[in-house]
């Protein structure tokens, strides 16, 4: 990926509330800072926030950590089969 910088924001999954914080806590033990972005959203109307869709939930990394992080996500998604 190219962005002008190492700490751009780029988002690696989003989801319901549930799945974000499982990620977030997986990229947090693999030493990758990751924040949520909306929420809080899904505290005030939990309804709106589905997976992927309107309303949902998302977990940004820094860009440099992308790849590692993408990593992670996608073997989240493995076990979620």
């Amino acid at each position: 990926m190219n962005y002008q910088n190492e700490n751009d924001s780029v988002e690696v999954f989003a989801g319901n509330a549930w799945d974000t914080g499982m990620v977030k806590s997986l990229l947090e033990d693999n030493e990758i800072d990751a924040f949520l972005i909306g929420d809080n959203l899904s505290s005030v109307a939990p309804w709106i926030s589905s997976p992927g869709g309107v309303g949902a939930i998302s977990v940004v990394v820094a860009a440099k950590d992308y790849e590692r992080a993408l990593a992670i996500v996608d073997a989240f998604r493995k076990t979620q089969l």
